[in-house]
């Protein structure tokens, strides 16, 4: 039996009860009642117990037993999943795949240690979807770590394959080179060496990044903690000459990089292979208008002035001569005292050259020191010939006239700054790689190439949100708001409204990456049991705001 609407043409339909059976070969139909007249949701009752459904006399209670935060885990494993993360690093499905794509995604939305990551894929102790929807919910810590064995083992294949997809003949690549800390002593990796994050009195990792030039990360590798930059700069050609395959290429390096040593010894007589550099402040020379000199034959030489440089500049000089003059003069009373004077030229020279160390202006200083007196006063004229320079830099390349016109050259250079936010991005602002307390230098290696994974994932992600971040959409429009390439960076029109309205131009309010993650988490994955006899519980996903489901559109993803 099933109930059938028959429609009439000035009336409402007709609603009857049917019945099908065959005669004579044929299927046929009759009218066993005419519902019409039945309240509609009488019919519709009947209709869902004629397709089998069950009659109830009252609505059962239902219980949300489980519910885990869902929405950022979908946003971001569908973005890996969209950009094909998880086929470059396998093209198999397995489980040490799965266990390697669940530590990216954890890293993006909630980075935290290989073990406690473990906890978050438990389906015990589950604090995310993540490890039910990978189907690793009895993943332990070890599996974790046997898996970024694992993924070590592939990076090689992983960059080349990024650098297939993102490099090409002739392209810029930007390299730059920090430095991060680390906890515990036993890795041998970890040295004392200069520290970019203020921390002298730990050891530390040497992490190169190379991008292509959008920014975007395409390999990453570990040097000991006391390997200074230039040193690390020949590696990076190879890897760009051999396993690349790139023969016409245009690196992108800081000064203190490509020095002129790393030059005439990794970079000059290689055909096809170009860069582009900044000269060292003592190396500039008095014909700062010039654009060629002989003192670098054969190169082209940029001079840029930026006014904020130089007076941010001078502000830093002075108030570091002011602080060591302070520090200074208190030396000078420790020496002139009566009672227990300093006295002894090593013990006075060991205190001024702790502090001259400390505030890095003892060049500005005339120092005199005996056994038992002690002078200090400032240079003025090695501080007026620094002053001379102050917003100076000069932009030099091995690059021919006619490729890269000057403003060009300069804007390649500044380039270098997406390499910069993407160490900021590793290291503080959203995946936390450090610090580091992994004791196997392989198992860091593996955890600095997991977090640089983590960050491609990210980077994708910003470039689809850019409209509902407060990232500026539209950089096209705020660099041609700049003057030229030397001045500062300005963010477009339609950024700076976002900025001060906190609305986007639809009306919707902004985020910043990590609360639109946060608002995102608020899409739970519910599983819920109905209070009725047999009844298996069943799963449903909270319903997307208008917001949350702008967001998954803009990755692609369906809401």
């Amino acid at each position: 039996m099933y109930i059938e609407s028959v429609p009439n043409r000035n009336s409402p339909p007709c609603v009857l009860l049917r019945e099908s059976f065959r005669q004579s070969g044929k299927v046929r139909k009759r009218t066993l009642a005419n519902l019409t007249r039945w309240p509609p949701d009488l019919i519709e009752g009947l209709r869902r117990l004629l397709r089998g459904g069950r009659v109830v006399e009252e609505l059962p209670d239902f219980e949300i037993i489980r519910s885990l935060p869902h929405g950022h885990v979908a946003a971001t494993l569908g973005a890996l999943r969209k950009v094909g993360l998880d086929k470059l690093i396998a093209p198999r499905r397995s489980r040490q795949r799965d266990w390697v794509v669940a530590m990216i995604v954890a890293r993006v939305i909630d980075p935290r240690s290989k073990l406690a990551t473990a906890r978050g894929l438990s389906g015990e102790t589950a604090f995310t979807s993540l490890g039910e929807v990978l189907g690793i919910s009895d993943a332990h810590a070890d599996d974790l770590y046997a898996a970024m064995d694992w993924l070590l083992s592939r990076q090689e294949r992983i960059e080349e394959a990024l650098g297939k997809r993102h490099l090409c003949e002739g392209t810029l690549v930007l390299y730059d080179v920090t430095s991060t800390y680390f906890e515990g002593r036993s890795c041998p990796l970890a040295q004392l060496g200069h520290s970019r994050d203020g921390k002298k009195d730990k050891l530390q990792i040497v992490i190169g990044l190379l991008c292509d030039v959008e920014g975007r990360p395409v390999a990453v590798e570990v040097f000991e903690g006391n390997v200074g930059d230039p040193a690390t700069l020949a590696s990076q050609v190879r890897k760009i000459r051999q396993r690349f395959g790139l023969r016409r290429v245009v690196l992108v390096g800081d000064r203190g990089m490509i020095t002129e040593a790393r030059i005439r010894e990794d970079l000059q007589g290689i055909e096809g292979l170009d860069w582009i550099t900044a000269l060292r402040a003592p190396a500039i020379q008095r014909d700062l208008a010039e654009i060629t000199s002989p003192m670098y034959p054969n190169q082209r030489l940029v001079v840029c002035r930026n006014p904020l440089l130089a007076e941010q500049r001078r502000r830093k000089r002075q108030e570091l001569l002011a602080a060591t003059e302070k520090q200074l003069a208190k030396i000078a009373a420790a020496v002139g005292r009566h009672s227990r004077p300093l006295r002894g030229a090593d013990k006075i020279g060991l205190r001024v050259g702790k502090l001259l160390d400390r505030f890095k202006v003892g060049k500005h200083f005339r120092i005199e020191i005996t056994d038992t007196s002690f002078g200090c006063a400032r240079d003025e004229r090695k501080i007026a010939a620094e002053a001379a320079l102050d917003g100076f830099y000069v932009v030099r390349s091995s690059l021919p006239k006619g490729t890269l016109q000057p403003a060009q050259l300069v804007g390649a250079y500044k380039g270098l700054s997406k390499a910069e936010r993407a160490f900021r991005s590793l290291k503080t602002v959203d995946l936390h790689l450090r610090p580091i307390h992994h004791h196997l230098s392989d198992r860091v290696r593996g955890h600095v190439l997991l977090c640089m994974l983590a960050y491609y994932v990210q980077w994708h992600m910003r470039q689809a949100w850019a409209p509902i971040l407060f990232d500026d959409d539209d950089p096209a429009a705020g660099a041609a708001l700049r003057e030229s390439p030397v001045a500062a960076a300005k963010r477009s029109p339609g950024a700076e409204r976002k900025a001060a309205r906190k609305r986007t131009q639809q009306d919707e309010p902004v985020h910043s990456f990590q609360t639109l993650l946060a608002d995102l988490a608020t899409i739970a994955k519910n599983r819920i049991q109905a209070n009725l006899p047999g009844a298996e519980p069943f799963e449903k996903i909270t319903r997307p705001t208008a917001l949350q489901q702008r967001a998954l559109s803009l990755l692609g993803l369906p809401s």
